[in-house]
């Protein structure tokens, strides 16, 4: 891989998500020597790729290079590198671009889409955890309504503007809110030859209500949004099966679509070598202390998504979500420069600055630790959060001046075709029963 060996510890860090950064700018500046590898040259902000999905950004907007977010640091060195294997006892990792010796590492890759074993539903619906994924829906969605012009069969338009998005946590919401509002305001722009009110917006939820990780207020309210911008919310309800065609559930009810987009579940995203039983725990996470040590494994780590730290407020670990990487990332830096020194350790505290979601314009909620609100100001608020977490000043003017032009004309001007998603579908639907 090139990097010269000095006399300073190394620390190799898997992942460039919000752990790995918020690690690595942590200890770029001190007498450590940093390896980044990661299997794109960019940071995603994933909170905002549901609006890469649905055109209202484009995909540059939301990401960042990693070389430039840490150019200034002289230890630094990033590599483009897939990770194939972790060998422990050589204490060495092993890419698609060479092998790698490690003194400490750092596993923080993340989460990925959790199908629960199901592969039909693997093979045939839509993901939304990366930006090529997100292009990708944004070109099907696209692509459906240019079809849907050129059908004489009915069954089959319905099904090419029918929508059904399986899941209800906070990217399910943003995503039908996101649906809903090019219904409303676009669509009937550029399909005028369309009859856009056939189009179907199904947001599928297993348990009795949306956002269940946040507040009961929170939940109804988002609830309440949703049905207001004509999203059709099924509750207690599972899909089980999806051939590409039919969705079919765990009652009577079955959907024609030629979308579905899987938002029900995440997983960790391990690495051959860490995958021992004794390791893994619920989830596909990666066991680990309070100080985000892999238990029974010395001078290795995970942070973020892929770490379960397990007490008695989070017995199933921390939300996978992007602050408690963020945090984990900032004090594992600041632990390792203490052991490397010979002082003590400090535990992690998660320190939970709250959640929110976006449902549309003007509509979202927020629960915070000591107040919970929704509507106007908590759209506000939700807006200036994700702004002020964005990397880079550019991406930041580049976001709000979209979603000021947005909000003014009513417009979403990234819908475009850039890379054609081809999908295998049949022509044959079935009518709903």
């Amino acid at each position: 891989m090139n990097i010269p060996r000095n006399s300073m510890p190394r620390v190799v860090i898997i992942g460039g998500g919000f752990g790995g950064v918020s690690l690595a700018k942590q200890l770029s500046e001190q007498e450590v020597q940093v390896v980044l590898l990661d299997k794109h040259n960019y940071h995603t902000f994933q909170p905002l790729l549901y609006q890469v999905s649905t055109g209202g950004l484009e995909p540059d907007s939301i990401a960042y290079p990693i070389r430039k977010i840490l150019k200034d640091y002289p230890n630094f060195f990033f590599r483009l590198a897939e990770v194939k294997k972790i060998n422990i006892e050589a204490k060495q990792v092993s890419t698609n671009i060479g092998d790698l010796r490690y003194d400490h590492l750092v596993i923080a890759t993340g989460s990925t889409t959790n199908f629960f074993g199901n592969k039909e539903m693997e093979q045939n619906s839509m993901q939304m955890k990366t930006i090529p994924q997100s292009l990708n829906l944004r070109s099907l969605i696209l692509e459906n309504f240019e079809e849907a012009l050129l059908t004489d069969d009915l069954n089959e338009r319905n099904a090419l503007m029918n929508f059904v998005i399986v899941g209800a946590g906070p990217t399910g919401v943003e995503l039908a809110g996101a649906l809903a509002e090019i219904k409303k305001g676009i669509l009937p722009k550029d399909y005028p030859d369309l009859d856009i009110r056939q189009m179907q917006i199904n947001l599928v939820q297993g348990s009795d209500r949306v956002l269940p990780a946040m507040s009961e207020k929170a939940s109804k309210k988002a609830e309440d949004y949703l049905e207001g911008l004509g999203v059709n919310v099924w509750k207690c309800l599972r899909v089980q099966n999806y051939d590409g065609k039919t969705a079919k559930t765990n009652t009577d009810v079955t959907f024609d679509t030629a979308t579905l987009v899987w938002a029900a579940g995440v997983k960790g995203n391990t690495i051959k070598g860490i995958d021992a039983a004794d390791v893994i725990t619920r989830g596909n996470r990666i066991k680990v202390n309070r100080y985000n040590e892999v238990e029974g494994l010395e001078n290795v780590y995970a942070i973020g998504d892929i770490a379960c730290m397990q007490d008695d407020e989070y017995p199933n670990g921390h939300p996978m979500m992007a602050q408690p990487a963020i945090q984990q990332g900032r004090l594992l830096g600041k632990n390792l420069l203490r052991k490397i020194k010979g002082k003590e350790k400090k535990p992690f505290k998660y320190k939970n600055k709250g959640s929110m979601a976006t449902i549309g314009r003007n509509k979202a909620v927020v629960d915070l630790e000591r107040i919970k609100f929704q509507g106007v100001f908590a759209w506000f608020v939700w807006m200036f959060v994700h702004l002020f977490f964005l990397i880079g000043f550019r991406n930041r003017v580049v976001v709000f001046v979209n979603w000021v032009y947005n909000y003014i004309r009513f417009d979403r001007e990234a819908r475009l075709i850039i890379r054609p998603f081809k999908k295998k579908k049949s022509r044959v639907i079935t009518t709903t029963q």
